[in-house]
């Protein structure tokens, strides 16, 4: 049962959590208790409005400039134009959500089966698939191990956050939103947790936050082929939409009051907000989320990492979700 929606309504309390996850602390930083006012819900719920296969035709090697003319440009949406890593490209092949464009593979590959499978479907979607060398293809790749194979495609698209905040196939939104975490490393394993936990949607800032880059795309190992993902000018506005859309907006901080294991509201609706480690929510991200929660620690370190702390709060509110 969700919590009732008024001033005075209190969501619980707990531990901590900042950009990763911290010990306990009593600071407030969220909005006030049970959000602001005028919203409240029915009772015991609150409602927020709310082919053939083959081995592909193959070049012995690109004509001399084309490799860099393939290379992914330098763009202000999304990217994911340069995908990296054996598991992302055949994720990428199987979603089908945007067309390839061309897949360089290295002339000293094993074909293993994973390798096979990648150039089956090459073949079915009538990909290119160039072999190169070891040093052109260290050249052409972005990660310091790409797995001998990179592949060049449209950029993801931009969905609409007013689309995201809906619900799809008879399941209520469970966003996950990042607040200037800038380490590709940390997005792509948020978005491969994300994905894993049944996270609808990612809701992305333009501004002092990394995107997708070759790196998210190898270290969410195919997760961002089947996210929907909003950009967003400014998280702090875009929280407040989500709000009116019928969204409750948790943040996980260190100060937070409420232990992420306690979340009433996470069977309904609702968005995960994580900061950056180190510097966590800022401050007007914070002050617009309904609630502030934490995740408790019960040994001598002071934090988890952002993706730990992602995995534990996502898969907190998969669990009460699948139970509700």
């Amino acid at each position: 049962m969700g919590p009732q929606r008024g001033r005075g309504s209190k969501p619980g309390k707990g531990g901590a959590a900042k950009g990763g996850a911290a010990k306990g602390g009593a600071a407030k930083g969220g909005a006030p208790r049970g959000g602001p006012p005028g919203r409240p819900g029915p009772k015991g719920r609150p409602t927020r409005g709310g082919a053939a296969k083959g081995t592909p035709a193959r070049a012995g090697g690109a004509p001399a400039g084309r490799a860099e003319r393939a290379r992914p440009q330098k763009s202000r949406g999304l990217g994911g134009t340069q995908v990296e890593g054996r598991q992302a490209v055949r994720e990428l092949l199987l979603a089908g959500r945007r067309k390839v464009l061309e897949i360089y593979l290295g002339n000293e590959v094993e074909r293993v089966d994973i390798i096979e499978d990648i150039l089956e479907l090459a073949t079915e979607l009538r990909v290119p698939v160039r072999e190169v060398s070891r040093s052109k293809l260290d050249h052409l790749s972005h990660t310091d191990a790409p797995q001998g194979i990179v592949a060049i495609a449209h950029q993801l698209p931009d969905e609409e956050l007013g689309l995201l905040c809906r619900e799809r196939d008879g399941r209520r939104p469970f966003l996950l939103a990042v607040d200037g975490v800038t380490d590709p490393g940390n997005l792509g394993a948020l978005m491969r947790i994300a994905e894993c936990a049944g996270v609808t949607g990612v809701v992305l800032p333009k501004h002092r936050a990394v995107h997708v880059t070759p790196t998210v795309t190898k270290t969410a190992a195919g997760a961002i082929e089947y996210l929907p993902m909003a950009l967003v000018g400014g998280l702090a506005a875009a929280i407040e939409a989500m709000k009116a859309d019928g969204v409750w907006v948790v943040g996980l901080d260190m100060a937070g009051e409420t232990s992420v294991h306690d979340l009433e509201m996470a069977g309904d609706g609702v968005c995960l907000v994580l900061g950056a480690e180190g510097r966590g929510l800022s401050r007007l991200v914070r002050q617009r989320c309904d609630v502030v929660a934490s995740i408790p620690l019960y040994g001598r370190l002071a934090s988890l990492n952002v993706a730990s702390a992602g995995a534990i709060a996502c898969y907190e509110v998969a669990r009460v979700r699948e139970s509700g």
